[in-house]
Parts: C-alpha cells; structure tokens; sequence
C-alpha cells in the first residue's frame, strides 16, 4: 500500500476535524480527496506529510509510519500544500536548486521539472514576479522533485486559468502513471478529468470511497427534462411511473426525476402519446460528480 490511514482522529479543542477515518491507496491510484470547507481534508494532508500529529489512530506512507519514522516518509512523498511556501526574492531556478541540494538529487533534474510543469519561459524570473499560477508550478515542480514515490496535492490547481488547468491537469495524469498521487480539489471537473477514486469526507466522517464511475452509477436517480405541446395538470403527471418528483420550470416543460435503474425516456414519450401529448423536447440530465458531491454532503 501507498498510503494506509487507520482509525485516524484530530481534534482542535473541542472541534473534532477528524472522526476514526481509515482507508488505503493503492500504489499507481490517482485518488481524489473531496470535501467542503472545514471538513478535515488539509487535517489529514498535514498528519500524513508528518507535519502535526493525530490525537489516535495509525498512518503509513510508503511503508514508513508518520510517526515514528518522519524522515523517511518526508524523502518518499512529493507535497504541495493548499498555501504553497515560496521564498519571493529567489529566483525560479536558485529556488528549485536550493531544494535539490536538501534532495541531494542532480541539478539535471531541475530542468526536467521544469520542462514537465511548463516553466521554461518563466524560470529566469523570480518568484515574486509571476502570476499566482506560474507560483503554483513552481511548488509542484519541486514537488516532483526529489521524484517521490507518492504526491500528495493539496488543492494544486489553485489560480490557475483554463489553459494552465488543462497543462497541470495532464501534468498530474503523466505523473500518475507511474506514482501514488492524492489530491484535494474543489473542482470537481478535475477530479473527473484525473481521478481514478474519489474519497468524500464531510465533518470529519468518510461518506464516500468508490471508483468513480462507481460512485455516479451508483445513484438511480435521474433527470428528465421534456417540453410538451400543451400544458398538463399536476394530478396527470403523477402518473408516471417510477416519477420520485417534478417540477414544473416554464409553461409546458417539466423537470422529471425518476429513481430506475434503467432509461425513462421513452417510458415519458409513451405517457405523453397516450395522453394525446408531443414531446417537443426531452432530454435526460446526467448526473456528474458535484451532484452526488452536494447530496452526499448538504
């Protein structure tokens, strides 16, 4: 296992910021780690970097426990925290140089990481002078580093613009290839467009932990939206069947919503011919990721 986290729980004062959570990456995972704000998600990310302490519970990283082995864990993870840490009055090459130093790795790999995070126009500058975005590279590409076995992201798509999400948003796919990458986000676009897993927590509680596809298949709910020719009474739309609710959105369109494990669209084109109704428009609402997100956490 790449990360192992059992029964795990912070408290902050009275504040429980994490509840007996456990679970485990797998070596190659690219794993999302989703929750809203307060929810305990950068809690776990410092606990699992060695850098506070949990209350109970047990972590491993690589093999290496976060407690009693620091060091190790340290010099096998790749962590961009959700403030990234970055000495402004040095330059992007001298700052990537001063940690390959502490790394004790080969200068050759300064130009690497900043060939893979897109640096190369920006690396004569210093830090201070570039965009939030550009800063955000630059902590990912000493991240990438030391090349480390595992990369924990701590919202690392931060001020970036859609270009730049799309570059980065490869980057951390390439990466993934061959490491353990972790990650919180709140986009949930990323998430899908990178993640192989989505973890969700919410106070302090693991809700969620499936493959992705799995955990959007898994709600039968679906949304239909259809527009008829006429207006219909509420007391004839509730005949539908499998018909959880509705709503109507404007004059003759409705918003159905079923719970079926199978396609209602035609079961509402066959209410609508045996009512005397045309269908003039009708089209099924997939349900993404930040759906199932806000149901699992409102």
């Amino acid at each position: 296992m790449s990360i192992e986290v059992n029964n795990i729980s912070k408290s902050y004062g009275i504040q429980k910021a994490l509840d007996n959570i456990s679970f485990a990456v797998n070596k190659g995972e690219i794993v999302g780690f989703l929750g809203p704000n307060g929810a305990g998600k950068s809690t776990l990310m410092k606990i699992l970097t060695t850098y506070i302490a949990a209350d109970e519970g047990a972590a491993a990283v690589n093999g290496f426990d976060v407690n009693t082995q620091a060091k190790a864990v340290q010099q096998s993870i790749g962590y961009l925290p959700e403030h990234n840490p970055l000495y402004l009055d040095l330059y992007v090459r001298e700052y990537l140089a001063f940690n390959a130093d502490v790394y004790k790795v080969a200068k050759s790999r300064i130009e690497e990481v900043i060939q893979l995070t897109g640096l190369s126009n920006e690396s004569h500058k210093k830090i201070g002078q570039l965009s939030k975005g550009y800063r955000q590279r630059v902590g990912l590409a000493n991240a990438l580093l030391h090349n480390p076995d595992v990369l924990i992201l701590d919202e690392p798509t931060t001020g970036l613009d859609p270009n730049q999400l799309v570059e980065i948003r490869n980057v951390i796919k390439n990466v993934g290839k061959d490491k353990t990458v972790f990650l919180s986000t709140h986009i949930m676009q990323e998430v899908e467009a990178i993640c192989d897993r989505v973890i969700i927590i919410d106070k302090g509680k693991i809700v969620a932990d499936k493959k992705l596809d799995n955990l959007i298949s898994a709600n039968k709910e679906q949304v239909i939206e259809v527009e008829f020719d006429l207006k219909v009474e509420e007391s004839l739309i509730e005949q539908i069947p499998y018909l959880k609710s509705f709503k109507n959105t404007q004059g003759c369109s409705w918003e159905l919503t079923f719970v079926s494990d199978k396609d209602m669209r035609p079961t509402v084109f066959d209410f609508a011919y045996d009512n005397g109704l045309k269908t003039l428009q009708l089209n099924q609402k997939n349900k993404n990721l930040e759906t199932v997100f806000r149901e699992m956490t409102k």
